[in-house]
């Protein structure tokens, strides 16, 4: 694992760089490397749901996010194909939820990711996200390095 300044260019930094609807709801990118992403999320009131609970819909954005960080650190621009989440306990207001990617297997063009969603060392939700790499397609990469 290799933490993300380590790297000349690293997609996964890149793409989150452009990912205004994460940055939007207070997502941090705290790690990256090959396979892997790390990132965290402080559960705010605007995202406490009728029940008094954290909305599903955030922690699942919070997953997926760092879904998305880990099959891209690869390079090559890769999309979700498939994902599910299994709620386990609630998050509140003000809880700081930290969500680890790892990248089970790659084959072809598809992977397969779980992220782990805790609060501390509680597990608050498990995410399995099933991805796509497009044809030819890299990410943001920087002037001269494109082919």
């Amino acid at each position: 694992m290799q933490e993300t300044g380590a790297r000349t260019h690293d997609p996964a930094r890149a793409i989150f760089g452009d990912d205004r609807a994460s940055q939007a709801l207070g997502i941090e990118l705290v790690e990256t490397g090959n396979g892997f992403a790390r990132t965290r999320m402080r559960i705010t009131d605007a995202m406490v749901n009728g029940h008094g609970i954290a909305h599903g819909g955030y922690i699942f954005l919070l997953a997926d996010t760092t879904f998305a960080c880990a099959c891209n650190s690869h390079g090559p621009t890769t999309v979700a194909a498939r994902a599910d989440i299994t709620f386990i306990r609630p998050a509140r207001g003000g809880d700081l939820l930290v969500a680890r990617a790892e990248e089970r297997t790659r084959f072809g063009r598809s992977g397969i990711y779980d992220v782990s969603v805790q609060r501390g060392d509680e597990l608050i939700a498990e995410f399995r996200g099933h991805s796509r790499s497009l044809h030819g397609e890299q990410i943001n990469q920087p002037e001269g390095a494109r082919p």
